[in-house]
């Protein structure tokens, strides 16, 4: 209007922003409330049966309701489902991070970093080769190797936030992880004792071959305070492997995007936040404040409860989108797949601890 000598006031232009924001929000907000309300009944679960945990919970309840009413799928919900499987299991991962100690990494990385590395190479190779020759999808087999290799739930949610995976290699890899921590946690003990093996070696076994936290604390704390406490320290420390891991995966995935698009000879330079995705910079970022005291102790399980519920969140929202028919087809081969892969981590995590003279 400014050539006809009117001026608009700025309110009036922004108006039209304004509205396209309010119709964004207000679309999101059904689905994205229905996938609160879910992860709220799966944290309680998860609280009462803390070796299940409310990401499992979540997800299953999820889906269960998603097929007890086929309503819930609607497109009117849909897009509050995918705020949830995106934007919030971004947003829990850097809450995550702020429970990571590097001070504890740095002191406690030294003696258990060979057995880590060792255990994480066999996961992520067993499960590129195993994967293959059981026919397990490539993202399937990818996210159950990232899961058994890393950290469980946390490890599958940030290679979903960059793999973007079928909602039911979601499914499968979280069902296999769960069956086996919850294998680990009532067979890692007496294995421990048979060997005879000391609080810290059992605590090192535990934090490389257990996945989920709360597994890794319940087996661990069932063998001694010692065990359980090194344990969990080995835990977090393996958390920060996510890092190169993700950072690895989001590269493979920017140039399969960029063959697509530009054909299999194309070799242009790679955008830095398709390689390095803007969460896992917030990850590394929380870490290194709570490191340094920028965030106050007393907040730790406030925020710990935080990125936990947000991630139960972001699985609920995941399980409500698949359809009953998502999940037929595959099988007992992922199952296979995470349990072979256990085992290997388990045998090779015990192996390394007998070369470095740990056990």
């Amino acid at each position: 209007m400014a050539g006809l000598g009117i001026e608009v006031p700025a309110t009036v232009m922004g108006a039209p922003r304004l509205h396209a924001a309010f119709r964004r929000v207000a679309g999101t907000a059904p689905g994205l409330l229905v996938a609160l309300a879910v992860a709220a009944v799966a944290t309680a679960l998860g609280t009462l049966v803390p070796v299940v945990g409310g990401p499992v919970f979540g997800i299953v309840l999820g889906a269960a309701l998603a097929a007890a009413v086929p309503s819930m799928r609607g497109s009117r919900l849909r897009p509050g489902y995918d705020v949830a499987g995106k934007p919030v299991l971004q947003l829990s991962i850097v809450v995550l991070g702020t429970g990571l100690s590097l001070r504890q990494v740095w002191q406690v990385g030294g003696e258990s970093l060979p057995v880590m590395l060792g255990t994480l190479a066999v996961a992520l190779a067993g499960a590129a080769l195993l994967g293959r020759l059981l026919k397990v999808g490539g993202d399937t087999s990818t996210l159950i190797g990232v899961g058994t290799g890393i950290c469980g739930a946390s490890a599958i949610a940030a290679t979903t936030a960059v793999l973007k995976p079928k909602d039911r290699d979601v499914a499968y890899a979280l069902g296999t992880i769960f069956t086996f921590n919850i294998v680990a946690v009532l067979v890692f003990p007496p294995i421990g004792r048979l060997l005879g093996m000391d609080p810290h070696a059992f605590g090192l076994l535990s934090g490389t071959a257990i996945n989920d936290t709360s597994s890794v604390v319940a087996a661990a704390y069932a063998y001694g305070a010692d065990a359980g406490e090194y344990a969990i320290v080995v835990k977090l420390t393996r958390a920060l492997m996510l890092v190169p891991i993700v950072i690895g995966i989001a590269l493979l995935v920017a140039r399969r995007q960029q063959r697509a698009a530009g054909g299999a000879a194309h070799t242009g330079r790679i955008p830095w936040h398709k390689v390095v995705p803007l969460f896992l910079v917030g990850f590394v970022a929380a870490a290194a404040l709570g490191s340094l005291g920028v965030i106050p102790n007393g907040w730790q399980p406030a925020l710990a409860w935080l990125g936990t519920f947000l991630i139960t969140t972001a699985l609920a929202g995941i399980g409500l989108a698949m359809r009953p028919s998502d999940l037929r087809g595959a099988g007992p081969r992922p199952l296979l797949l995470g349990g072979v892969l256990w085992i290997a981590v388990t045998v090779t995590s015990l192996g390394l601890q007998a070369l470095t003279g740990m056990v």
